[in-house]
């Protein structure tokens, strides 16, 4: 005991700053201890807004807009269907810009090849996506479909992209030098049967003649028929 106060002694200045610590250690925990209550009470008035006193209807509200902004437990949303919908449309709207316009397809005659490959790749992507599409973006309620449909119009997106990159890679460089003279006069032809200011006997007959260069050389899609034939025949109706 003795020894004690002796160390005591020799060493009485340590007090102050020991007691600055053991002081600070206090009011710190004090404050924790402050919060952690101030945390219950604001907890007790959300749980309990007519008691504390609160607008019920804005405290629902502001619960509706929290359980909204969170993450579907299934690992998708509705927003985020819709948003591949979008994206499906997207391309499908790429594919349709060669569909139904014969001067493009003359540009790039591989988009219509289904001889090669990567056309037929994208053309059997497409197909799987648009059977895995649905009527509605809420009509995906499995994560299995979601992840389906994702799936097919990724693999969709992909194979157009590769094979529209190869198509102006290689544009018509697959055909002779006569059959590519022959393209350039098709696609001429149809610029004269698309053009207003051409008579209706131009129209009809450069169609005719456009019809009779591509033989052989490309086969033109039925839905491209259909639009070069709607066109040509709505400008004739009107010249009428």
């Amino acid at each position: 005991m003795q020894e004690f106060w002796q160390f005591a002694g020799s060493y009485w200045w340590l007090a102050f700053p020991l007691a600055g610590i053991v002081g600070g250690w206090g009011r710190s925990w004090s404050k924790s201890g402050e919060r952690r209550h101030e945390r219950k009470i604001e907890l007790y008035k959300l749980a309990h807004p007519e008691v504390a006193g609160l607008d019920v209807s804005a405290t629902k509200a502001a619960a509706m807009v929290s359980a909204y902004e969170e993450p579907a437990p299934q690992g998708y949303s509705t927003a985020d269907v819709a948003k591949l919908m979008a994206d499906h449309d997207a391309v499908n709207r790429r594919w349709l810009d060669y569909e139904l316009d014969v001067g493009k397809l003359i540009d790039f005659p591989m988009m219509s090849d289904v001889r090669e490959p990567l056309t037929v790749a994208f053309l059997r992507a497409k197909r799987d996506a648009d059977a895995l599409r649905p009527i509605a973006a809420t009509d995906v309620a499995a994560k299995s479909r979601w992840d389906d449909y994702r799936n097919a119009v990724n693999a969709f997106a992909v194979s157009f992209d590769v094979a529209e990159r190869e198509a102006h890679r290689i544009k018509d460089t697959s055909f002779s030098d006569v059959d590519r003279q022959r393209l350039g006069t098709a696609k001429k032809l149809v610029k004269i049967a698309e053009d207003e200011a051409a008579s209706p006997a131009e129209r009809q007959t450069a169609y005719k003649r456009a019809r009779k260069e591509l033989d052989g050389l490309i086969v033109l899609p039925d839905v491209s028929v259909a639009a070069l034939e709607k066109k040509v025949a709505r400008m004739l109706g009107g010249a009428q």
